[in-house]
């Protein structure tokens, strides 16, 4: 059949959001003679099928709109050329689907059914549980699967994916109200009862149902725990205790019983170490995942979490119960009624014999402070975020049975990772795999994983501690990319990179690196550019935030968002905080009208600069044209200690600043440009861009194809774009500035 290749576009539509669709332009649709919601055969990475539906005919035409799970289906990223083609599909008789525990155990086969009904897929695609509820056909069902959906998994099942196991007859199906769906543990969706089929009498009770069996996930060796080696050896010590001298334990007075938490942040491996700590000890495991029992009607998730202590308890020899996200079971605030029978559970697993309870959580902060009383899990250990050493082991393990190319530098690559834990570098090494097999498919002889591949996959690799839209692209800016302003840029190297590159030598002098800097200048001069340049020659994470952002009239909603920003940014170190407007973040105290809020914000503003909590390899950088109208505690030496005048721009700089923006830009040779930087005199930097772009529109307007910008273009562009820079202010910035050095 014919095919056509288009780039693959992340599509922005909710409504086509994980439901097997894809649209295409209609003109594409006619060049392969598809109709609306015929299938077709998508070739990536690997094969899938999708329904084709009509894009906008506004839409480019070269483009395939597809959402994150056809991306996944594919196994490729956005802007990856696709292959299309109309595919041949056929009914299924049988499908066997794989899923998640919860999704197991509270989705019955006739359910999923109902979800997969109107889809088309082949055996190894994911698959969402939304109903295909777009096309005219399926529109019936979909109100009915919902209902169902809710009913069985409340919100969540909208994040639900199953997996295709297999399907009978191979290839690309369709589910029809004939087909039998089946989990793969055997349990069976049959086809429909025909009409007249008795009812079961009204209040007959449910079979019951088992719980799930526990996901296997295979223990990693405690010596591959790179970065975690203590807190493994100190697990297991305390287990060792607990199950083999328990006799000990009581003559010096301690109960043989160990409740833990284990912290850290998200994907640093906590419950990779617990269960390589248990196979280290022979000690069965027995995991729940404590969001899946949350998700759960109250009655059914304490039913669930009993049924785990029950596993536990009635295994034999030395047993572990692991929870992990408590948070999610056990929140600080608000907890629920479910939280004070989970904690009797729990205190009644511990008192077993030879039974310890260690849960994790990314947020202790945030657990029920009742689980951490005397008697339950009364003991804490850390795992800490990796760093540029550690992120090389581990890059060394997770790649140990690849084959690599002989310019592979793990530590060049660890260097540019900052804020990476271990599930980052494992994405990483995904992605950078999923890249080499493209190169190597025709040729598949000797498959090498190159450097370039894993510079190319931190691209589109995040880490999960700045997966929040708070943090800040440096889209590859450094400070040498930034002309002129010397001073500024030295003062901003010996307050926030010397620290991180050479703490050796703070240390040797004795000397506490400033813990923040205070940029101020008039607005459109390049504080935020700086900024972004500043986090690029650092390799830094950037957390960006507005000052106004953090503002909530209700009470301790502000000063939460505050501590939330800062434990992110521990959590991504080496990082930068970037408060941008901090005027409106931190006002002179006692002179707001806003309740307090005002007030508040810069206490636990402050509380958080003092370093309450260490802020090791956190640097704050605030932002501001209005200097005067911070609250004097917030600079004092400690805080923002650092003050950094970026003044107006002068001829030179403006001349740069103008080079920099035309970079793209053909000129004309009659343009001068130091003639016309001289000249532009109160313009701040963000005129001197909107400069350029305005002289290059009025070349479009005068002909769309214009192939340079002109003299006279720029002069009519300065009629457009006037200097914005107030003199008024540039005075009282200057003599604010002269005071401070003064």
């Amino acid at each position: 059949m014919a095919s056509i290749s288009l780039t693959a576009r992340a599509s922005t539509s909710a409504r086509d959001t994980r439901r097997g669709v894809v649209r295409l332009h209609p003109e594409v649709m006619d060049a392969l003679g598809l109709r609306p919601w015929s299938a077709v055969r998508l070739t990536g990475a690997r094969e899938t099928v999708a329904l084709a539906a009509a894009a906008e005919r506004t839409s480019p035409t070269g483009f395939l709109l597809l959402d994150d799970v056809a991306l996944l289906n594919l196994g490729v990223t956005e802007g990856t050329s696709v292959a299309v083609a109309p595919a041949q599909v056929e009914v299924a008789k049988r499908v066997g689907i794989t899923g998640s525990r919860m999704a197991r155990a509270t989705v019955s086969p006739e359910t999923a059914r109902l979800a997969l009904t109107g889809k088309v897929f082949s055996p190894g695609d994911a698959v969402s549980l939304l109903p295909q509820d777009l096309s005219p056909a399926s529109s019936s069902r979909a109100g009915e699967v919902r209902r169902q959906m809710s009913a069985a998994i409340g919100l969540t099942w909208t994040n639900e994916l199953i997996t295709i196991a297999s399907a009978d007859p191979a290839g690309a199906v369709a589910v029809q109200p004939s087909t039998v769906v089946e989990w793969q543990d055997g349990v069976t969706g049959t086809p429909p009862e025909p009409a007249g089929t008795p009812a079961a009498p009204a209040g007959t009770p449910a079979a019951p149902r088992e719980a799930p069996a526990a996901e296997e996930h295979p223990a990693v060796p405690v010596a591959d725990l790179v970065g975690s080696r203590d807190t493994a050896r100190r697990l297991t010590e305390w287990l060792r205790l607990a199950f083999d001298q328990p006799d000990l334990l009581r003559r010096l007075g301690a109960e043989p019983r160990l409740g833990a938490l284990i912290s850290g942040p998200p994907g640093v491996g906590k419950a990779t170490l617990v269960r390589a700590v248990c196979a280290e000890t022979d000690a069965e495991l027995v995991e729940v995942a404590a969001p899946s029992i949350a998700a759960l009607e109250a009655r059914t998730a304490a039913a669930r979490l009993q049924q785990a202590v029950d596993r536990a308890t009635a295994a034999s020899g030395d047993r572990v119960l692991l929870i992990t996200d408590v948070e999610a079971l056990l929140p600080e605030s608000d907890p629920p009624p479910l939280a004070t029978v989970a904690l009797d559970a729990l205190r009644d697993a511990l008192g077993r014999d030879r039974l310890a309870v260690v849960v994790t959580s990314a947020n202790p902060q945030s657990v029920d402070p009742r689980l951490r009383e005397p008697g339950l899990v009364d003991r804490e250990l850390t795992v800490g975020l990796p760093d540029d050493t550690t992120r090389a082991d581990l890059l060394g393990v997770l790649l140990r049975g690849t084959p690599l190319d002989e310019d592979v530098r793990l530590d060049d690559i660890a260097g540019r990772t900052p804020g990476f834990v271990v599930a980052d570098l494992l994405a990483l090494c995904r992605e950078a795999a999923l890249g080499a097999a493209l190169r190597y498919s025709d040729d598949p002889a000797d498959p090498r994983l190159r450097h370039q591949d894993l510079l190319d996959a931190l691209s589109s690799i995040r880490p999960i501690s700045m997966s929040t839209s708070d943090n800040l692209q440096t889209g590859g800016l450094t400070l040498d990319d930034v002309g002129d302003m010397t001073e500024v840029k030295q003062a901003l190297t010996e307050t926030v990179l010397w620290p991180l590159q050479y703490p050796d030598s703070f240390t040797r002098l004795g000397v506490e690196p400033p813990r923040g800097v205070l940029l101020y200048g008039p607005p459109g001069c390049g504080k935020t550019h700086l900024v972004r340049a500043l986090a690029g020659s650092g390799r830094l994470n950037v957390l960006a935030v507005k000052g106004a952002e953090l503002m909530d009239k209700w009470v301790g909603e502000s000063e939460r968002a505050v501590r939330e920003l800062f434990l992110r940014a521990r959590g991504a170190a080496p990082a930068l905080v970037f408060l941008d407007e901090v005027d409106a973040l931190a006002p002179r105290r006692g002179q707001s009208s806003d309740s307090g809020v005002a007030d508040r914000v810069v206490a636990a503003l402050l509380t958080e600069l003092d370093g309450v909590e260490p802020m090791r390899d956190v640097v704050v950088l605030a932002a501001t044209n209005r200097p005067e109208l911070i609250d004097p505690a917030l600079l004092r030496p400690g805080r923002l200690e650092r003050l950094v005048y970026v003044p107006p721009p002068d001829a030179d700089a403006r001349e740069a600043i103008l080079a920099a923006a035309a970079k793209n830009t053909p000129l004309a040779d009659d343009v001068d440009l130091a003639d016309l930087a001289a000249a532009l005199d109160g313009y701040s930097a963000a005129d001197c861009t909107a400069l350029i772009r305005e002289a290059a529109l009025t070349a479009m307007r005068e002909s769309l194809t214009a192939a340079e910008v002109t003299a006279s273009h720029l002069r009519t562009a300065r009629g457009a774009v006037r200097p914005s820079l107030d003199p008024a202010q540039l005075e009282a910035l200057a003599s604010y500035a002269d005071d401070q050095r003064g």
